[in-house]
């Protein structure tokens, strides 16, 4: 096979291959539920968006948001090296944080004994979850 075909093969199926697998986001919001006794959704204006708690960070914006950046809010060590790192939060990064939120901290520092504050693991819909978050931005 000459390298000009190769070359295109390989770029239709890189074109055609999704990138990271859509959640639905409508399934995302109704499931955020799970996520009302620590978070709330509250626009920049105060728009209420989702009612919460306060123990973690407002999610509103979170999606394209820096991590560890909501102003006064006292994030744990952890995280807080992970966002001085200036990472961003997309969807694959959330999905993958919502899962399993220590795993994805020890990953990101390269530290074993990294810790997170959200104890709560969410088993399944964390793409849905990372769609539904990110519909709602600024």
């Amino acid at each position: 096979m000459k390298p000009s075909l190769i070359a295109t093969f390989l770029a239709s199926i890189t074109l055609t291959a999704p990138a990271f697998a859509a959640g639905d986001a409508a399934k995302g919001e109704a499931d955020f539920k799970k996520c009302k006794a620590c978070h709330m959704i509250v626009a920049d204006d105060g728009t209420e968006i989702q009612k919460g708690g306060k123990t973690g960070p407002n999610l509103y914006g979170v999606i394209g948001r820096k991590v560890a950046s909501v102003d006064g809010f006292k994030y744990g060590e952890s995280i807080a090296a992970v966002g001085a790192t200036g990472k961003v939060w997309d969807e694959a990064s959330l999905a993958a944080y919502v899962t399993d939120p220590a795993a994805w901290l020890k990953a990101e520092t390269k530290d074993p004994a990294a810790k997170s504050k959200m104890t709560f693991k969410l088993a399944k819909g964390a793409e849905d979850m990372a769609a539904y978050l990110a519909s709602v931005k600024k």
